[in-house]
C-alpha cells in the first residue's frame, strides 16, 4: 500500500508497480485475511486495506443529513447480498401517488441547501479524519447522489421510469438534483481534498435507459458545469457509474472528467485505447462472477488480460470493478490477489 503510488496514478505519473483499488463486503475473506472479525473489530477494515495494499479509498459523503430526514424519499428494498443477510429490507411504497407529483418535484426545495459554510466544516473535517486515519491511502472527496442517482433515490425505479417518459418535464426535474449536486460541489471544491469521486448510475447494464440524445443534451452539460467548479479548484475528478457505458465515454472526456471508474461490462479495451495515456483508469477484466464461480485459470486469464491492457498506462489502477461481495469463495479471491500481487509490478 501506498499513498505515493495511489497519488502517482492518479497525476499519471510512473510509479513502482500497479496501482490497486478494490470495494469488499466478504467478511469472510476480510477474517481469513485478517484474522479479526469485521462485525466486532473496528480494525480489521484497516487491516485487510493493508494486506491487500489498497493504495486508494473509493469514498463519498452526500453531507451530514440524509434525504430520508428532510424529505420524501423512495426506499425500494434490499436482496440479500452480505454475509447473515444484514443487508435484507422490504420495500416500502413510493410516496408519489402520480407522476404529475414526481414532473412538479423540486429537490432544492424539498430537501433544502445546506448552509454552505457549514457544509464546508463537515466536508473537511470528514476529510482530514478520514485522511488522518488511512495516511498509506489517497481518501477522495465524493458524492453520491448525482441527479440520476439522486433521482433514483427520490423516486425508486418505476416511478422515474415513468416520469421520464416525458423529458421535458423530466429534464426539469432532473435540473432540481443538479442544483442540489453543484451545492455540494462547491463545498466539496473549498476543502482540502485532492480528488473527488462524484458517483452517478445513470445507465443500465445494457447502457442508457433513455435515448442517446437526451444524455447529451441533458445531463452531460451539467456534469460539465459540476466538473468545472472541481477542476477550476484543482481537484482530479473521477466518475463512477454501475453498468455499462462504453458509448458515453468520449462524452464523458469531454465534459472535463480525469478518470473513469467501471464495472467489467464497460469495454476496457476501448477506455485504454482511447484514454490509456491521458486519463485515470479504475477497473480490470476481472469480473466477480469469474471470481465466485469461475475457475482459478479463467481468474488467471482475466488478470493476464488486464495487466497486458495496463502496461503502457500511466493512470492505470486495477481494482475488480463490480467488487467483492461474500458470496465469492475466499480461496478463489485469495488466488486473486496472491496471483495479481505477484505480477503486477512495472
Amino acid at each position: 500500500m501506498s499513498y505515493r503510488i495511489g497519488m502517482d496514478a492518479i497525476r499519471l505519473r510512473p510509479s513502482d508497480r500497479l496501482a490497486h483499488t478494490e470495494y469488499c463486503s466478504n467478511d469472510a475473506l476480510v477474517r481469513a485475511v485478517t484474522g479479526l472479525d469485521p462485525s466486532k473489530d473496528g480494525r480489521a477494515g484497516k487491516r485487510f486495506n493493508e494486506a491487500w495494499q489498497l493504495d486508494f479509498l473509493w469514498l463519498i459523503n452526500d453531507g451530514p443529513v440524509p434525504w430520508s430526514q428532510r424529505g420524501r424519499t423512495t426506499d425500494m428494498g434490499h436482496a440479500e447480498f452480505l454475509e447473515g443477510g444484514v443487508d435484507m429490507r422490504a420495500a416500502r411504497p413510493c410516496p408519489f401517488r402520480s407522476v404529475e407529483e414526481a414532473w412538479a418535484f423540486d429537490a432544492v426545495e424539498e430537501y433544502g441547501l445546506p448552509d454552505f459554510d457549514e457544509l464546508v466544516r463537515y466536508y473537511e473535517g470528514w476529510h482530514r479524519q478520514t485522511q488522518g486515519a488511512n495516511p498509506e491511502q489517497v481518501c477522495p472527496g465524493g458524492y453520491y447522489k448525482t441527479i440520476v442517482s439522486g433521482a433514483i433515490e427520490a423516486f425508486g425505479w418505476d416511478m422515474l421510469l415513468t416520469a421520464a417518459s416525458d423529458q421535458g418535464k423530466f429534464e426539469r426535474v432532473l435540473d432540481g438534483f443538479f442544483r442540489l449536486s453543484l451545492h455540494h460541489c462547491r463545498a466539496w471544491a473549498e476543502t482540502s481534498i485532492q480528488v473527488f469521486m462524484c458517483h452517478d448510475d445513470m445507465v443500465w447494464s445494457e447502457g442508457p435507459f433513455i435515448h442517446p440524445d437526451f444524455y447529451r443534451r441533458v445531463i452531460f452539460p451539467r456534469y460539465r458545469e459540476l466538473w468545472r467548479v472541481l477542476k477550476e479548484a484543482g481537484k482530479v475528478v473521477l466518475f463512477t457509474a454501475d453498468g455499462n457505458y462504453t458509448m458515453f465515454l468520449d462524452d464523458l472526456a469531454e465534459a472535463g472528467l480525469d478518470g473513469f471508474c467501471f464495472e467489467p461490462m464497460v469495454d476496457l479495451d476501448e477506455v485504454v485505447r482511447r484514454f490509456g495515456r491521458t486519463h485515470v483508469i479504475i477497473g480490470s477484466k476481472v469480473d466477480c462472477r469469474t471470481l465466485t464461480f469461475g475457475s482459478t485459470d479463467a481468474i488467471k486469464a482475466q488478470v493476464d488480460a488486464t495487466l497486458e491492457l495496463a502496461a503502457d498506462c500511466p493512470g492505470f489502477m486495477f481494482a475488480v470493478g463490480n467488487h467483492i461481495p461474500s458470496n465469492v469463495p475466499v480461496a478463489n479471491a485469495l488466488f486473486y490477489f496472491d496471483y495479481l500481487s505477484s505480477n503486477w509490478g512495472r
